[in-house]
């Protein structure tokens, strides 16, 4: 008797944990560790993960597994493992980590089918089931009684495959081949038979005399100039058949990647490979931070560890943020490694994203590039992790499981004995500190490639613009700079830190500013549908002609957004041509990719955008940046905003002069003075890293002390604040007396889709209990979370404070 111990697909504290099923004999041999199945659950079937496989329960009635989903294991034993410590970590649901790992498509409805890569070295019970036929329905196999183990080799000698289909848009993508339907001495038998006149049905037989691989049609058609009615007349006579095989919808299967050669190496990137090629010769889990300017080669140095890796027949997983995805940066990797390489990031499909999942679970690439979530990678011979921009704060999951990219690689690299590189020109405060105090060993790229000069940064200040008369968004300096630069062919980028036409919409007359019905938060005007939007719920409504609040007819648009610039950029500058990218221009699929080239092309002289501009971009004509407006992230209510405006700053004014041209970068603000826009003006980050150390010590911030933030959502606002205020009690009372609580106090953003939020924060340097104590309060107020629609939601890790 075999009992599979299985996670069932109920998100509750009181199912989180494993229940026992017995696996019927004619799956004894298939279930596995790490595959999916569907149990009955109560009255319903529903879907759970295999955590083990045992000999005995300890409970006596016990219902059989149902089906199996999976013929090979989805979870390798060390995702079961890892899956477990995230749920650990982050005091989250096991379903919703190991749920985390897999592709959207593996989490829908689907069903299953079997396509036959053979005929002839099938065994007669499977011919006798195809009979004929390339595909049938999963469900046939299991109605006829089919033998799974038989099943299982028969997939494993490469003779079948399964083939998941989903019951939505991204089903399996197929093709439709042509192939011989006889032994070749028929066909030659065949072409005696055929009339003298029908030269082409002769010519596409001896066609596949001479190849008789199955061809997919449209390339028949192509290769010998046939048309569909030549060959389907060859069909009829069953000379020829047709066969439907499932194919990769591969994204950038219709790109030529230009194949590259490793690049001699400056000294400074040698000395930083070498402790990496050390660490990947002796199997050392070591944890590099690479402080290394805009610029300086970073892409080279993981390039060439990475080559090292896959020559000892190992893997590796490279992560960038989302916005730096860009097709340059799938271009280094695909140009050096070619079908190496899968690429795992947001603009695919769900169809795609499923394809270059299943290029890794098989084992066809050995490395993979992509956002957060890349990290899952089932891969089970890692020799390196690569985490690029590790600054960024979208490595950081913000809905639970709440795991940081950078943590799991770490885990990673701690299971396979491989080294993980942390790269970025302005590293988390967090991270510089650990590197400083020996934690991780640091390696510096102080200097730009070919000794190209960082471009000067020029701070102009927008009050003594203001003094003089200039109303403008744009300084009198930096639309000099722009006309200069149109005036000699160059190119100009402008980034603003937001999105729209105007920020908010006020009445001059009352002082009402038009906001969210459900947030409470000004709506921003967009210009294209003439509607005011809210980012957080996405109310919309057409804009206003007269104030709500006093009937006045004086509405005025207030701040500045893309739409805005864009439109008073063709005021000042008629002749500029404008690429305007951010959300709203880059919704459809290919747009970021066709704007970037439109622009690389030198289609238009100016790039203005938002942040997703401010990252991965390499235009050798580029040779002035304009920061518009920085003041709106240096003020918000986080901790970190110098940190971020200080790397944003940076990043952006990387994308000057990366070439033979000089480049110049121009920052407009408010507060000229503060050290974040002063030092990084002058791209002093060892100075910034000083002045800030010393702000987190005087307010006890990372990384002198670790944070957890708690946040309660409720429709009521008043049970919101009272769960919060027991919350903090009880913390309180059982975390130490070292440990600080803060709250409850309203979230920056009260109210979001008409929730009230409240939230407490616990500042410690050392709470091994406290995870234990959440879990506990969570389980005290579990009942409530169902019957009254109440959210405690808590984040160990918190980046985001809004």
């Amino acid at each position: 008797m075999l009992i599979a111990q299985v996670i069932v697909d109920v998100p509750t504290n009181q199912t989180n944990h494993t229940f026992d099923y017995l696996i019927p004999p004619p799956l004894e041999d298939i279930v596995e560790k790490g595959m999916r199945v569907s149990v009955p659950f109560g009255p319903r079937k529903v879907m759970g993960f295999v955590l083990d496989v045992v000999s005995q329960s300890e409970w006596d009635k016990l219902k059989d597994i149902d089906e199996v989903l999976d013929i090979h294991p989805i979870l390798t034993e060390e995702l079961l493992e890892l899956g477990k410590w995230i749920s650990e970590q982050t005091t989250s649901f096991y379903i919703q980590t190991f749920q985390a790992m897999l592709p959207q498509v593996l989490k829908a409805s689907y069903k299953k089918e079997i396509e036959a890569l053979t005929e002839v070295d099938l065994s007669p019970a499977f011919q006798q089931l195809f009979a004929g036929r390339a595909v049938i329905d999963y469900q046939e196999f299991i109605e006829r009684n089919g033998d799974h183990k038989q099943l299982l080799e028969e997939v494993n000698q490469g003779h079948l495959h399964i083939n998941y289909i989903v019951k939505s848009k991204e089903t399996n993508k197929t093709k439709t081949f042509v192939a011989p339907n006889k032994d070749l001495l028929i066909l030659e038998e065949a072409i005696e038979d055929i009339s003298a006149r029908a030269k082409k049905q002769k010519e596409i037989i001896e066609y596949f005399i001479q190849y008789p691989e199955p061809i997919e049609k449209q390339e028949l058609f192509k290769k010998l100039q046939t048309t569909s009615s030549t060959v389907n007349q060859l069909i009829k006579k069953d000379l020829l058949k047709t066969v439907e095989k499932k194919v990769y919808r591969d994204p950038f299967q219709a790109e030529h990647f230009q194949r590259t050669e490793p690049l001699p190496l400056s000294k400074q990137q040698q000395e930083a490979l070498d402790p990496i090629h050390q660490a990947i010769d002796q199997a050392e889990n070591e944890v590099f931070l690479l402080h290394g300017v805009t610029g300086s080669g970073k892409t080279e140095v993981y390039l060439q560890a990475i080559a090292k890796v896959i020559e000892q027949g190992q893997e590796a997983i490279v992560l960038v943020p989302e916005i730096s995805l860009t097709p340059q940066m799938v271009q280094r990797f695909k140009g050096r490694f070619g079908s190496q390489v899968a690429v795992l990031h947001s603009a695919l499909s769900p169809g795609e994203k499923f394809d270059e999942w299943t290029k890794i679970h098989k084992k066809e690439v050995k490395v993979v590039v992509g956002a957060r979530s890349a990290i899952f990678a089932p891969f089970e011979n890692i020799g390196i992790i690569i985490i690029d921009e590790e600054h960024e704060t979208s490595y950081k999951q913000d809905e639970q499981p709440r795991y940081h990219a950078r943590e799991i690689a770490k885990w990673r690299g701690t299971f396979h004995h491989c080294p993980i590189v942390l790269g970025s020109a302005t590293p988390m405060l967090e991270s510089y500190a650990r590197a400083k105090k020996g934690v991780y060993h640091l390696l510096n790229m102080p200097d730009r490639m070919n000794n190209t000069e960082m471009p000067p940064v020029e701070v102009v200040d927008m009050r003594d613009e203001l003094h003089a008369g200039n109303r403008s968004m744009f300084s009198r300096r930096l639309l000099e700079a722009i006309q200069t630069r149109i005036d000699r062919g160059e190119q100009v980028v402008l980034f603003l830190n937001r999105r729209g036409y105007s920020t908010f919409v006020m009445c001059r007359e009352c002082g009402e500013v038009m906001k969210c019905p459900n947030c409470d938060i000004a709506l921003t005007y967009h210009k294209s549908s003439h509607q005011l939007k809210c980012h957080y719920c996405d109310y919309q409504v057409p804009m206003v002609k007269e104030c709500t609040s006093c009937g006045s007819n004086t509405i005025r648009y207030f701040g500045t957004g893309t739409q805005k610039v864009e439109e008073s950029l063709k005021e000042h500058i008629p002749e500029a041509t404008v690429i305007r990218m951010d959300v709203d221009t880059t919704r459809r699929k290919g747009s970021h990719k066709r704007l970037l080239e439109q622009f690389g092309q030198g289609k238009a002289q100016i790039l203005l955008g938002t942040q997703m501009i401010a990252k991965g971009l390499d235009f050798a004509n580029v040779t002035l940046v304009g920061v518009l407006a920085i003041d709106t992230m240096l003020h918000l209510p986080d901790f970190r905003s110098s940190e971020k405006t200080f790397q944003l700053l940076t990043q952006v004014s990387g994308r000057a002069g990366r070439h033979k041209l000089p480049g110049e970068v121009v920052i407009q603000t408010y507060t000229p003075e503060h050290y974040s826009i002063e030092y990084a003006s002058q791209y002093n980050y060892q100075q910034f890293f000083s002045q800030e150390m010393e702000m987190r010590r005087s307010f006890g911030y990372p990384p002198y002390y670790y944070l957890t933030l708690i946040t309660v959502t409720h429709a009521n606002a008043f049970k919101a604040e009272e769960v919060t205020r027991t919350i903090c009690k009880l913390l309180f009372k059982h975390l130490s007396p070292d440990a600080r609580v803060l709250g409850p106090t309203p979230s920056p953003m009260v109210r979001i889709n008409n929730r009230y939020r409240y939230q407490c924060m616990v500042k410690y340097k050392d709470e091994p209990n406290q995870r234990d104590i959440i879990r506990k309060i969570q389980q005290h107020y579990n009942e409530e979370v169902h019957r009254d629609n109440l959210t405690i939601q808590v984040d160990f890790e918190p980046y985001s404070f809004m």
